[in-house]
C-alpha cells in the first residue's frame, strides 16, 4: 500500500488531460481505459469502520461502485456487487480484491432495468450475506446526445429505467429486510444542479436521485434508516468513454475544473465509507459533492 499520509498536491496526484480518444461499446470496461482508473486497489487502507456490515452495490464492477466495494471490504464489510454480464471480467477483479481483504465477496450479474431481476437481486444478496444493512444505488446509464430530437424513445427509456426505476425497485425490495441502523446511498451527479446541454435525459434522472434521497430520508429517518447521496463531477470511468461523453470531449475531460483534471474513483471511496459509518449517524438527507472545485453542492 502507498503512504496515504504524506502531503500531496491534488493538481499532480492523478493523470491530467489530454487523454487519447478511446471509444468503447456500452457499458465499457475499466481494464480497457487509458489510463486505467484508480479505484483504490493499491491505495485504500481500511480501519474496521464497517466491520461485520453487509453491503449491496449496483454498478460495482468499475468506476465509483468498484471503489466503494474495495473500500467497504477493507473496512470490514461483506459485499455483493451487481453488474451487467458484459462486465464480468471487471467484476471478477473486484470480487478477488474483496476476498483478498478477508471478506466475503459475491457477484450477481443482471440487468436492473427489469423489475423482476431487481427483486431477485435483493433476495439473492440477502441470502448470500445473511442479511443486508448497506444499499448503494450506484449504477447509471449516460449517453451524450447533442439534440433532444436525436434522443430515441429507447434511449430515454433505458436512462429512466436504469437511473430512476431501478433504485426505486431495489430499495422497495430491500426495505422489509433493512434493520434500524441501515444506510441507503444514492449516486447522483453535478448534472442534477448544473446540467449539460448534451445530457438532457441523464441530468433529469440525477435531479430525481437528489429528490429520492431527501424525500426518503424524511420517511425512513424515524425508522432509524439513514438515506444520503453523492454528487460527483467529472470522474474517469467507463461510463464516460462508452458514450457518456463525445470522444472529442474525452481528450480534455476534467480540464475545466479548478484542479484541471478528472477525479479518480478512489478519490470518492472515503465519502461512501463516511456515509455508511455509524459514526456519521446524524448525516441524513444530505448530498455530498466531489467535483474538483466545480458544480454543486
Amino acid at each position: 500500500m502507498k503512504d496515504n499520509h504524506a502531503i500531496k498536491n491534488p493538481l499532480e496526484q492523478y493523470p491530467q488531460p489530454p487523454f487519447s480518444k478511446q471509444p468503447q461499446p456500452v457499458p465499457g470496461l475499466a481494464s480497457k481505459m487509458d489510463p486505467v482508473p484508480d479505484h483504490g486497489e493499491k491505495t485504500y487502507v481500511g480501519s474496521n469502520r464497517l466491520l461485520g456490515r453487509k453491503a449491496l452495490i449496483t454498478g460495482g464492477d468499475s468506476g465509483i461502485g468498484r471503489a466503494a466495494a474495495i473500500a467497504y471490504a477493507r473496512e470490514g464489510a461483506d459485499v455483493v456487487i451487481n453488474y451487467l454480464p458484459q462486465e464480468q471480467s471487471d467484476a471478477d477483479e473486484v470480487i478477488a480484491l474483496i476476498e483478498a481483504a478477508g471478506r466475503k465477496g459475491y457477484g450477481i450479474a443482471g440487468d436492473i432495468t427489469s423489475k423482476t431481476f431487481c427483486d431477485e437481486l435483493v433476495k439473492q444478496a440477502s441470502e448470500k450475506l445473511g442479511g443486508l444493512d448497506i444499499l448503494v444505488n450506484n449504477a447509471g446509464h449516460q449517453q451524450a446526445v447533442e439534440s433532444l430530437l436525436d434522443i430515441t424513445d429507447e434511449q430515454f427509456d433505458a436512462t429512466m429505467k436504469t437511473n430512476i426505476y431501478a433504485p426505486f425497485w431495489i430499495t422497495k425490495a430491500a426495505l422489509p429486510i433493512l434493520p434500524a441502523g441501515s444506510v441507503i446511498i444514492a449516486t447522483s451527479s453535478v448534472q442534477a444542479y448544473d446540467p449539460s446541454e448534451n445530457l438532457f435525459d441523464y441530468a433529469q434522472t440525477k435531479a430525481a436521485n437528489v429528490a429520492f434521497v431527501k424525500s426518503l430520508a424524511k420517511q425512513l429517518g424515524p425508522k432509524g434508516i439513514r438515506v444520503n447521496g453523492v454528487a460527483p463531477g467529472p470522474v474517469w470511468t467507463p461510463l464516460q468513454t462508452s458514450g457518456g461523453q463525445p470522444q472529442d470531449a474525452i481528450t480534455e475531460f476534467g480540464k475545466k475544473t479548478p484542479l484541471g483534471r478528472p477525479g479518480q474513483p478512489a478519490e470518492l471511496a472515503s465519502i461512501y465509507v463516511q456515509l455508511a459509518d455509524p459514526q456519521a449517524s446524524y448525516a441524513n438527507g444530505q448530498i455530498y459533492g466531489a467535483a474538483g472545485g466545480s458544480g454543486h453542492p
